[in-house]
């Protein structure tokens, strides 16, 4: 972009308000729903774990046993609130460092309501006994074409804004999230059309399913997340990005590493012999673009930490860096070779690994993210920082209880399975005051996102507080954050040309 082309702050304005209004609709559907897609999977991972280490806990009904509700627990968490709350942040962050309005805001509604209509149906696949029992598959095979379509009706657009843009240069955001939007399909596709197609061997489809579900973490919700991450942090803070080389070395390397991960869920089954070994490894090296990616974000972001302290995106944000690094470690010591991975294998340990990728690194990237995109499309603030603040408090307790009840309760069951001249017994019975602790924890985090839902209601119904001035999470004394106020897109953020 010339100099003479340079906008004026009133025409930058303008064009900002311009691209608001025509997301509006579409980037609140998909937040608002998703968050209703949540609770529902807190309820579901709530009756699950308390099925656990009480087998008894709604036994007369059949659609609600321990096997249904802990894969509609899952899908739904992926597919219901992942998904949408990736499509939300996706198309404004796109349409922002485009700096093009939607034109195909009727479109992308209609396909948002198919992706719901799929989930829903699916949902009641699983519940009524007809899941695929494939982790992260269990959708009847039905419904995986009705979301691939609706993932192209909702995605291209974002690719067509990227084409068209005015800026001849490439944000770091935007590397991420063009390339989770590749990945996906690359994954969905192929493991479906194996799977569901082209069916082979059992042993061969454990192994493909076991890659999806490592593609979906490590090349999707990983990417969205860190673009994001990327795009708030300097905006909030009114600073560029610390080191840009730092910001390609943690893409390229998660570019170039993480599509070997996931076949390590094998070890011991019939598969070539070193197809666990470089899963095992090229998790362990998900470390790297983790660690570099972790520090450039903190020392953005902790560089001011009146900021972060009234901040409500920002303190998120901040709080879904630290579960990037508790995941990173957490990838690195399940899967230490001849150690922990065998106690990790088919213990609570994985389901662990699961969430703190799923909500406490993606989750709270996303919550920061909402709590910045909503009043810009919205034209309103939110009414309670108390209720800001119950929301996170409530969503760290409960994540970090789920965390390490998750992780060490999982090894010490794995210990209870590996004791194989103690009854099997033993170990159901080293997991079950970790199962009381994760029931607990969903209790809270689900009581959060209830109250966050009814937030988000109101503020698209435009019930929120009228106001110049940004929620803060502090009273503020005439400060506050630059880019809860000041919004240019080009704040901070480094080009890749």
């Amino acid at each position: 972009m010339s100099l003479d082309n340079i906008p004026t702050p009133e025409q930058d304005a303008t064009l900002r308000a311009s691209i608001d209004r025509s997301l509006r609709h579409p980037v609140m559907f998909f937040l608002t729903s998703g968050a209703a897609w949540l609770a529902v999977s807190l309820v579901l991972g709530i009756i699950s774990s308390a099925k656990v280490h009480a087998p008894e806990f709604m036994d007369g009904c059949s659609w609600l046993t321990y096997g249904r509700t802990q894969a509609a627990h899952l899908n739904v968490l992926v597919y219901g609130w992942g998904f949408q709350a990736a499509f939300g942040v996706i198309i404004w962050l796109m349409s922002r460092l485009s700096r093009q309005e939607c034109r195909a805001s009727g479109i992308i509604l209609t396909a948002g309501h198919i992706w719901n209509l799929g989930v829903s149906l699916g949902l009641l696949g699983i519940l009524s006994g007809h899941g695929t029992g494939m982790s992260w598959m269990e959708f009847p095979s039905f419904a995986w074409p009705v979301l691939l379509i609706s993932y192209f009706a909702i995605i291209v657009w974002s690719f067509v804004q990227f084409k068209v843009r005015d800026a001849a240069h490439v944000y770091i955001s935007q590397w991420y999230l063009i390339a989770a939007m590749v990945w996906f399909p690359w994954i969905f596709i192929t493991v479906n059309l194996l799977l569901h197609v082209f069916p082979g061997n059992p042993v061969m489809a454990n192994a493909i399913n076991a890659w999806y579900k490592s593609g979906l973490i490590f090349l999707f919700f990983t990417p969205v997340a860190l673009g994001t991450a990327l795009y708030l942090a300097p905006k909030v803070t009114g600073t560029p990005i610390r080191s840009y080389s730092l910001a390609k070395l943690g893409f390229w390397s998660l570019a170039i590493i993480m599509p070997w991960a996931g076949m390590q869920k094998l070890t011991g089954a019939p598969i070539p012999y070193f197809l666990p070994y470089v899963g095992a490894t090229a998790t362990v090296l998900f470390f790297i673009p983790a660690f570099t990616a972790a520090m450039n974000l903190l020392r953005t972001s902790l560089a001011d930490m009146e900021i972060v302290n009234n901040s409500p995106t920002l303190r998120f944000t901040v709080a879904g860096v630290f579960g990037l690094i508790v995941m990173a470690f957490s990838a690195v010591f399940l899967n230490l070779p001849g150690s922990s991975l065998p106690l990790s294998q088919f213990s609570m340990s994985g389901y662990g690994f699961e969430i703190i990728s799923l909500y406490a690194f993606f989750s709270f990237v996303m919550f920061g993210a909402i709590y910045f995109i909503v009043p810009r499309i919205t034209r309103r603030e939110w009414l309670s920082r108390r209720l800001i603040k119950m929301h996170f408090f409530f969503s760290i307790y409960g994540i970090i209880t789920i965390a390490l009840v998750a992780v060490f309760g999982g090894i010490q069951q794995g210990i209870g399975q590996e004791a194989f001249n103690q009854p099997w017994d033993d170990a159901a019975l080293r997991a079950r005051p970790y199962a009381w602790a994760t029931t607990i924890a969903w209790c809270f985090i689900l009581f959060s996102n209830v109250f966050f839902f009814l937030h988000l209601t109101v503020m698209w119904l435009r019930l929120g507080r009228r106001s110049t001035h940004p929620t803060l999470l502090v009273a503020s004394h005439g400060h506050s954050p630059h880019g809860e106020e000041g919004d240019i897109d080009n704040v901070g953020t480094a080009s890749a040309h």
